[in-house]
C-alpha cells in the first residue's frame, strides 16, 4: 500500500458518517419513539372514549378532521370529575349503594374486589407503594436479582418466619416488562437493599442492564458560621 492510496481515506470517512448516524440514532430514537408512544397511546383512548360521546358533539363533525387525542381530555376532564363527587357526602353515598349491589353479585364481587385492591395499591399516594429497591438471590444461590420490597409479610405467611427473621414481600419483575413478575417471600436477613431509586432500578430493568443510574454525588459539608459575641461591660 503506497502513501497515495485512497483506501484509508475512504474507510476513514466511512467510519465518520457511521459514527454520525449512530449519534443521530441516539438523538432521534428515543425522541422518536416517545411520540409514537404517546400518539398511539392517544388513539387508543379515543377509540375507548370517543364512541361513547354523542355524534353532535364530536368535533370533526364540524371541522372536518378527527382530533388526536381529545378522549384522553375527555377522560381527564371526567375523572377530576368523577374524583371530586366522589370526595363528597352524596357521591361517597352513591358508592356504597354501588357497592352493595356488586356485593350481591358473586363473580362481581370477587372481579371488583380485587381490581379495587390494586387500583388502591398502584394509585394511592399512601406508603402502599414501593419505595425501595433490593436485590435478592434468584433463580439460585449465587445469581443475583433486582427486585423491589413491598412491605413486611402479615398474617399467616408472617407467623411462618422466624421470630428474629420476619419475611419481606418483594416483587421481581421480568425484563423488559416490569409489569408482570413473581410475588417473593423472602427472609429480611437475605434482602440487601439498594441505594438507587425505584425509577433508576426500573430503567435498569427495562434496558434488560443497559441503563445504569449514575452515582450520586456526596454533597459537601455545609460550612457554619460562628459569630462571636463580645461582651459589653
Amino acid at each position: 500500500m503506497t502513501k497515495d492510496d485512497p483506501h484509508p481515506r475512504r474507510r476513514s470517512r466511512f467510519a465518520a458518517l457511521r459514527a454520525s448516524f449512530f449519534t443521530g440514532l441516539i438523538v432521534v430514537a428515543p425522541i422518536g419513539l416517545t411520540i409514537w408512544l404517546m400518539w398511539t397511546m392517544a388513539g387508543w383512548v379515543d377509540g375507548w372514549v370517543l364512541p361513547l360521546v354523542p355524534p353532535e358533539l364530536r368535533p370533526e363533525r364540524y371541522i372536518g378532521i378527527n382530533v388526536r387525542g381529545l378522549g384522553v381530555i375527555i377522560f381527564l376532564v371526567f375523572t377530576v370529575i368523577v374524583g371530586w363527587l366522589a370526595k363528597g357526602f352524596f357521591g361517597r353515598t352513591m358508592l356504597r349503594f354501588g357497592e352493595s349491589i356488586v356485593d350481591r353479585l358473586p363473580f362481581v364481587r370477587t372481579v371488583y374486589s380485587g381490581l379495587k385492591q390494586i387500583a388502591e395499591t398502584v394509585l394511592s399516594q399512601s406508603e402502599g407503594k414501593f419505595d425501595r429497591a433490593c436485590m435478592i438471590e434468584y433463580p439460585r444461590e449465587g445469581l443475583k436479582a433486582v427486585a423491589f420490597v413491598s412491605s413486611t409479610a402479615k398474617g399467616e405467611i408472617a407467623a411462618k418466619a422466624e421470630d428474629d427473621d420476619p419475611l419481606i414481600s418483594v416483587f421481581l419483575p421480568t425484563t423488559p416488562n416490569p409489569t408482570s413478575g413473581f410475588l417473593l417471600f423472602v427472609p429480611q436477613s437475605q434482602v440487601t437493599y439498594l441505594d438507587m431509586s425505584v425509577e433508576d432500578a426500573a430503567k435498569l430493568i427495562i434496558s434488560a442492564g443497559l441503563v445504569y443510574p449514575q452515582p450520586k454525588e456526596a454533597k459537601p459539608a455545609k460550612k457554619t458560621k460562628v459569630k462571636l459575641q463580645s461582651n459589653k461591660a
